[in-house]
């Protein structure tokens, strides 16, 4: 069902992985890691919206909330692929620096989260040079998944789609929203 090249490109990508990278690769997908850049991102809007911020934080938990069950709650069961790091034909070769995780992976939720955060924060600001920053660290982030072993390339491609597409559609619901109110 899946593409042979998402597979190759993934045994690439992994195989060429460098042991001083490891670390900072478990940083980067680390769920933690990320609370100072959002709190962060919270004093921006904080900032740029005043008394009508928790309409924007209300969108942005909105977004991570769509986009972490669709990936997790609808994708993973229902397509039920095997993470890498469970198949047993990777075994001999495969690295994992961060261990395992689940049984499936289709799609990325890691993915789907980061871009969720990024498309929206860029929706809501339009500030192009730091909506730029969000969508590199978005993509280091889905990197990352590929380089411990725990995704595929085409699980955060989709991952990295069904946040953006969830962002943009819930912006649209929000626009509608703020205009009433």
């Amino acid at each position: 069902m899946f593409p042979t090249w998402d597979s190759d490109l993934f045994q690439l990508i992994h195989q060429a992985h460098k042991p001083w990278l490891d670390q900072p690769m478990v940083i980067i997908s680390g769920k933690l890691t990320w609370i100072p850049l959002y709190a962060y991102l919270i004093y921006r809007l904080c900032k740029e919206f005043k008394s009508q911020v928790w309409k924007t934080i209300l969108y942005l938990i909105s977004t991570i909330i769509f986009a972490d069950q669709v990936s997790s709650s609808i994708f993973k069961p229902l397509f039920k692929r095997l993470r890498p790091c469970h198949v047993e034909a990777f075994q001999s070769w495969i690295h994992l620096p961060d261990g395992c995780g689940g049984l499936y992976g289709f799609c990325s939720s890691h993915s789907a989260n980061a871009f969720a955060v990024a498309i929206g924060f860029f929706l809501i600001t339009r500030n192009k040079p730091f909506g730029l920053l969000l969508l590199i660290w978005a993509t280091l982030i889905a990197y990352s998944r590929i380089y411990l072993g725990a995704h595929y390339p085409l699980d955060v491609i989709i991952g990295a789609i069904v946040g953006g597409l969830g962002a943009w559609t819930l912006f649209k619901a929000y626009t509608k929203l703020t205009k009433k109110s």
